[in-house]
């Protein structure tokens, strides 16, 4: 089963985007099992660059380390798919871009790498705003691969435009 299609997140973004400058605020994106497609749909939509500062493809924990200040020790107590590693993900993420709000999203897209406590299709989205606590979401998604790491990106997109209207 395929998830939300390009013209979804194409939209989400659009109104993200719309959402941003009407608070006039920045945005960094951290992705681990989406690899850049929320990066991808944000730049979709003409001008992003007056609100997207950038994001970081954190595919291993090495790279979560070092790109976006995951402590190790994090990971290992954890999981790099965990609420913790999201949320750590978000602050980082936002912290290396100085932005006003940073996102994050870690899970298994599957087919495999699953498993009873860690199924495929689970994913954590993260987001951290300048002066408030982290809000993390568990979601788990029953799509292939592809299906997955789309309704992924889009309740990251979902969650930041959700924290930009909690300001």
């Amino acid at each position: 089963m395929t998830g939300p299609a390009e013209t979804d997140l194409e939209s989400a973004a659009a109104h993200l985007g719309e959402d941003l400058l009407a608070a006039e605020w920045t945005l960094a994106t951290a992705e681990s099992s989406t690899a850049g497609l929320i990066g991808h749909a944000i730049t979709m939509v003409p001008g992003a660059s007056r609100y997207y500062l950038g994001g970081v493809i954190a595919y291993s924990n090495l790279a979560k380390e070092q790109e976006l200040y995951v402590p190790e020790e994090l990971l290992a107590a954890h999981g790099a798919v965990s609420p913790e590693v999201a949320h750590a993900m978000a602050v980082g993420v936002r912290s290396r871009f100085d932005a006003d709000l940073g996102v994050a999203v870690t899970g298994i897209a599957g087919p495999d790498g699953g498993g009873a406590d860690k199924p495929v299709g689970l994913h954590f989205v993260a987001a951290s705003r300048r002066g408030h606590a982290a809000t993390v979401e568990r979601h788990v998604f029953a799509h292939d691969r592809d299906g997955n790491k789309a309704a992924a990106a889009l309740a990251v997109l979902e969650l930041a435009r959700r924290e930009i209207r909690a300001s």
